[in-house]
Formats: structure tokens, C-alpha cells, sequence
């Protein structure tokens, strides 16, 4: 079965040649351009931050329910805080997903022209390291999320800082979540059901947990296992639309393991990496063509906008 390319990001951000440096960016947009996924390894965030920040997210997930229910915010699609179990529901799934959560985002200004659409962050005051450690994650794979859509830039022919005043206010999300121990002997839910995501890019660290299953050109699931230094980085929704389907936002999945092995935890943590609220997701002229028209013309629509419309798909909002 084929594999899902990892790459070494070190060859883009410091390069031994101007030639590699190219090599790199026509190699990762290849790999996106057929799978819309990739692996991102030797990245520079720091290993003692993700486990702190894990253990942050466990000692949050492992309270009481009904301290953890003090910071859920009812009707407002999960933005902040606390989303309790089997709540949201993949797109066109029958099922709710097999799971808990927890978003963190950007941290504004009051007086910022976004704070309508992006509330202040609630913080559980019951784990005092969670806001210090999940904070620093947070900025952590915000930055190396710039840097690969700096390289997607280059391979789809514009600047390389093109998405930075793009991203800078972005509705980014980072989103711990508790898949808890499957007891029942069958369940028809899924941990976590098939879907594309949103948002721009999507950054997953701690995904080396077995699971994650990627939907193949040919139909396939194949499992994308990364090693314990890798960070999956897949294309979403909203790159997809801007590109005009020339990057795709793949179907993908997180499977029940088999046997014993559904009676343990599993946790994993994505970084939604969206644009600023008010940016306008319109195809670009570099992706149509005669052969690729484009899908969308005529109906662009604001990242907040698309958002919107997408959270009350899966039943958030």
C-alpha cells in the first residue's frame, strides 16, 4: 500500500542549497496535490512542550463532568472551552463522534474588529498549567503553520509571505481532545466519523497513536501511524476552495483499534490554522484554467462566513 510522504522542514527553512530549498517546496506540493496530507519532521518545537501540554489536557479531561460542564458555553458552536462528549457529528454521519474537547484561541485585543467573532478564551482554573502550556503550543504550531503555507506559496506561484497578513488575526483553534475507553462490546460510532476539516491547514501533534485513516485517491484507507517527532500537517477545506481544488482537502478518519486495545485512551490535539475572519476565500487565478474552471466563481465567501455554514453542518452550531 502506498505511504503518505514525511518531509524535513529544515530543508526549507535552512536549506544547504538554493536548489534543495526548491526541491522541497515542488516535493511537498506534490504530496499535497495527491494526498493533501504530509508529515512534518524536524519541525523545532520542543518535545518537553508537547508532553507538558499533554499532561496539561489529561488532568483537564480526567475531572468530574460537572467541573468540566462549568466551561462549556452553550450556543456558541464550541469557539471556546469546553464541548462534552458525543456532541459533534461529522458531516452527513448518522453518529456523533466518540469524543471530548476543548478549543483555545487567539488571544485579541477587546478593542480588536474581530472580538464579535472571536471570544476571549475560558481557562480551567482547576489545571493552572493548562493556559501556560496550552498557550505555548498554541504559538508554536501557529508558527509552523507560516511556514508551510510560505512554502505552499512558492509552489502554487506566489510570494512567499502572501498568506502572512492573511493569517495574522486568523480564528485559528487548538483543540485537545479525549477519546475515552470504548466499554461497550459494539458501538456503531466511530471515534471520530469521515470528514475534511474547515480551516486552512490542519497541524495534529501526538499523532502517533494508531487511528488516523486517510481516504486514497483509489478509495483506500490507509493508516497514517507518524513517528513520535512527526507532525501531520493536512490541507482543509478552505485552501481547497481557494485553490480551486488544486490542493485537496482529503477525507480522513480516527477508527476504533481493535480488541483490548479499544479499552485505553486515546488523545490527540489538531491546530486549525484559519484565515482572519473577514478574509475572502475567492479561487486563485494561478489554479484556473481551461482544464481546472473555476468552481466558485461568482461566490466568494468570508472565512467567517464559511465557517458559519460549516459549524452548523456538524451540529455545533
Amino acid at each position: 500500500m502506498a505511504r503518505i510522504p514525511t518531509f524535513d522542514i529544515r530543508r526549507f527553512t535552512q536549506p544547504d542549497s538554493p536548489q534543495d530549498r526548491v526541491a522541497f517546496v515542488d516535493e511537498l506540493g506534490a504530496a499535497y496535490r495527491e494526498w493533501g496530507f504530509a508529515g512534518i519532521r524536524n519541525h523545532g518545537i520542543d518535545p518537553a512542550l508537547i508532553n507538558g501540554a499533554y499532561e496539561a489536557f489529561k488532568a483537564f479531561f480526567a475531572l468530574p463532568e460537572a467541573l468540566k460542564m462549568r466551561y462549556h458555553v452553550p450556543g456558541s458552536g464550541g469557539a471556546r472551552g469546553y464541548t462534552p462528549f458525543m456532541v459533534e457529528t461529522a458531516k452527513d454521519s448518522q453518529y456523533p463522534d466518540l469524543k471530548e474537547f476543548w478549543h483555545i484561541g487567539r488571544e485579541i485585543d477587546d478593542d480588536s474588529p474581530h472580538r464579535a467573532v472571536m471570544p476571549a478564551n475560558q481557562w480551567p482554573q482547576e489545571v493552572p498549567a493548562f493556559r501556560e502550556q496550552g498557550y505555548a503550543l498554541y504559538q508554536a504550531l501557529d508558527g509552523l503553520g507560516s511556514q508551510v503555507l510560505a512554502a505552499l506559496a512558492l509552489h502554487l506561484g506566489l510570494e512567499e509571505d502572501w498568506f502572512a497578513d492573511k493569517t495574522d488575526s486568523g480564528n485559528s483553534i487548538l483543540r485537545p481532545i479525549h477519546y475515552p475507553p470504548i466499554t461497550a462490546a459494539e458501538v456503531p460510532n466511530v471515534r471520530a466519523g469521515a470528514h475534511e476539516d474547515i480551516n486552512l491547514i490542519t497541524l495534529l501533534v501526538g499523532a502517533s497513536a494508531a487511528g488516523l485513516e486517510v481516504l486514497s485517491r483509489k478509495g483506500e484507507w490507509v493508516p497514517f501511524t507518524a513517528d513520535e517527532d512527526t507532525i501531520v500537517v493536512n490541507i482543509g477545506d478552505m485552501l481547497q476552495r481557494l485553490t480551486n481544488h488544486v490542493l485537496p482537502s482529503t477525507t480522513h478518519r480516527v477508527v476504533n483499534p481493535p480488541g483490548e486495545a479499544s479499552r485505553q485512551p486515546r488523545y490527540s490535539t489538531p491546530f486549525f490554522l484559519h484565515p482572519n475572519p473577514d478574509f475572502v476565500i475567492a479561487s486563485l487565478p494561478q489554479c484556473v484554467d481551461a482544464d481546472n474552471p473555476d468552481r466558485y466563481a461568482g461566490r466568494p465567501i468570508t472565512a467567517q462566513g464559511y465557517l458559519d455554514e460549516r459549524l452548523r453542518e456538524i451540529k455545533l452550531k
